[in-house]
């Protein structure tokens, strides 16, 4: 248990109900993201493997149909339950290494989507869009291979960090000394 300095308010904390719910909504959209990579995973494989054009064009649009969106959706979901449960639990946002480091890998993947991710599914999904007017285009899968790899691994070790909560405090408080009292 905390102690409070005097004058000072007692931090606001979600109740055990409003927590539960919120680590639902967070863990879901979490699931809901590496989900995602997981299918983008396999467009973009089967892109890369696939010998007829037609069937690497497809994959590009479907890329574009479900990628982009539905991740920046479930990406912006998890940081913002993320925030909500830092803030509202003993664990804070900057209170610990873990909760920082988290946070820190769930911004840069958000930020990436709309910043990198979706100028190449558009590209692609151009491509395949031009392959099937039977126009020339490249479907060469390109920089589109990182993405599928990138993003679950760190959402991995992002899993792993809640699960074992590693390296503590990021700064311990310091209790006054004996002659200082």
């Amino acid at each position: 248990m905390e102690s409070l300095a005097p004058g000072r308010a007692r931090p606001w904390r979600l109740g055990a109900r409003m927590r539960k719910v919120v680590l639902v909504v967070h863990i879901v959209s979490a699931g809901t993201w590496i989900g995602i990579d997981v299918v983008m995973g396999v467009l973009v494989f089967t892109a890369l493997l696939a010998e007829r054009g037609s069937t690497k064009a497809l994959c590009y649009r479907a890329l574009e149909l479900f990628a982009v969106w539905p991740l920046l959706t479930t990406g912006l979901l998890s940081l913002a339950s993320g925030v909500v449960l830092g803030l509202g639990t003993k664990w804070g946002l900057i209170r610990y290494w873990w909760v920082a480091i988290k946070l820190v890998l769930n911004v840069v993947l958000v930020a990436l989507v709309p910043v990198l991710l979706r100028p190449q599914v558009i590209e692609m999904a151009e491509q395949g869009r031009r392959f099937m007017a039977g126009e020339a285009a490249s479907l060469a899968v390109g920089d589109l291979i990182f993405p599928p790899i990138v993003s679950p691994s760190t959402l991995l070790i992002a899993f792993v960090l809640a699960v074992f909560k590693p390296w503590g405090r990021i700064r311990k408080r310091l209790a006054p000394r004996e002659d200082e009292r």
